[in-house]
């Protein structure tokens, strides 16, 4: 088992940035990669950005250039630099661990889920 508790979340203004934590626990050692996830309610849940334990990172179009996903090994954290927030960035983030390669950009792909932190960017 993996548990992951995220932080980090809140509300700023457009331009603003924050920057969301992953903590992870368990059986970390078994993880192939972590990502972090967005969902608004009615949506589905999208892709945000993935790192693998490699340290290989792929990002959404939607946020390459403005958000870094990075991890410290030494603390089993991963986290996720938002800049250059506008309101179209306003969801419930939620970091999730993959235990085997795949389709990243697929939820189903990971295995193990945290409990969502609220990010509101207001205009």
């Amino acid at each position: 088992q993996v548990q992951l508790v995220e932080s980090g979340g809140g509300l700023v203004t457009t331009g603003g940035s924050l920057r969301l934590s992953c903590a992870a626990s368990g059986r970390t050692f078994s993880m192939y990669a972590m990502g972090w996830f967005r969902q608004v309610p009615g949506k589905e849940r999208e892709f945000v950005a993935r790192i693998t334990w490699g340290g290989t990172t792929t990002y959404a179009d939607s946020v390459k250039g403005r958000f870094t996903i990075s991890r410290d090994n030494a603390k089993n954290t991963v986290y996720l630099q938002m800049n250059s927030l506008n309101p179209e960035d306003t969801a419930v983030y939620y970091c999730a661990a993959a235990l085997s390669s795949g389709l990243y950009y697929l939820a189903g792909q990971y295995g193990y889920w945290g409990q969502g932190t609220q990010v509101t960017v207001s205009s």
